[in-house]
């Protein structure tokens, strides 16, 4: 583990927030254990161990039912973590993988019969080496015949150069993170409106209204970033997702707390309809085609 690395919470507070039934965290890690799945050489960061059993250990605790796991980049292109908790939850997690333009049929057969649905797409620059964009469609075109969508990372000053990437793109396109805005700027900025925008232009673009805590400069209870994601649930409901990026990779400010996290969905879905869309309706139509 990394010197100024913060592991995960040890002891979260239980949330006043009750999860309505078959509520999906979607978009969570397992790291490790590094004695089993070793880290990628080529990673940007080493973080603690986050093995699936105490991914899982959360998701009971907080009271959600199922997991989307998503493949970090801690692991690079080896999905074999990954796998191995899909595997272990069966019908309660499916997964997003990272791959090489040189996968087979065969492993991605294979990661398909594991629960994996989507292949994620990284451009923050800080995290993961560039890769030319062409290589990302010859990819996106490939994982299209499965029936699998693609999930992108970026942070918001490289929106405006990507948008003719994202529209390129064959299947659903997840943005995570709300494409990580200035929250000191406003709901109303250009450059948060640019992405509401994006979104109005194209029906096959999703969001998660996810990780407050990477995006806020307030601070736990979050906030100064709630009117985003608000804005977003209620303007695309059937189109968004929230999930808590247990064990929150490469955190520098404060290490988040699970409970907390929850108890921003009812600020952010202030109603029964919108967070049982947000929770169960929307990732399960997306990941488990019900």
């Amino acid at each position: 583990m990394d010197p100024d690395y913060l592991p995960f919470h040890p002891n979260p507070a239980k949330p006043t927030f009750v999860a309505p039934v078959g509520a999906v965290d979607a978009h969570c890690h397992v790291f490790g254990p590094a004695k089993t799945f070793p880290y990628a050489p080529e990673r940007k960061y080493t973080p603690c161990d986050a093995p699936k059993e105490k991914l899982f250990e959360l998701r009971d605790y907080l009271g959600f039912e199922r997991n989307v796991i998503v493949q970090a980049s801690c692991h690079g292109r080896n999905n074999d973590a990954l796998v191995d908790a899909l595997v272990t939850a069966g019908e309660l997690a499916r997964g997003v993988a990272v791959v090489s333009p040189n996968i087979t049929d065969e492993e991605l057969n294979v990661m398909d019969r594991a629960g994996v649905r989507a292949v994620r797409f990284n451009f923050v620059k800080r995290l993961v080496d560039s890769t030319p964009k062409e290589v990302f469609l010859g990819i996106a075109e490939r994982i299209a015949k499965l029936g699998w969508h693609i999930v992108v990372y970026f942070e918001a000053p490289d929106l405006e150069d990507l948008k003719p990437f994202l529209k390129q793109l064959p299947t659903t396109v997840v943005v995570d993170h709300m494409g990580r805005p200035d929250v000191t700027k406003g709901v109303d900025h250009p450059d948060f409106q640019s992405f509401t925008s994006l979104l109005e232009e194209n029906q096959n673009i999703w969001t998660k209204v996810s990780c407050p805590e990477r995006l806020t400069v307030a601070g736990p209870p979050y906030k100064d970033v709630i009117p985003f994601a608000r804005h977003l649930v209620q303007r695309f409901p059937d189109r968004v997702l929230w999930g808590t990026d247990w064990p929150h990779p490469n955190m520098k400010s404060h290490v988040p707390d699970e409970g907390v996290l929850a108890d921003v969905i009812p600020h952010i879905a202030p109603t029964a309809e919108l967070q049982q869309a947000l929770l169960v309706d929307n990732p399960m139509r997306l990941y488990w085609g019900s």
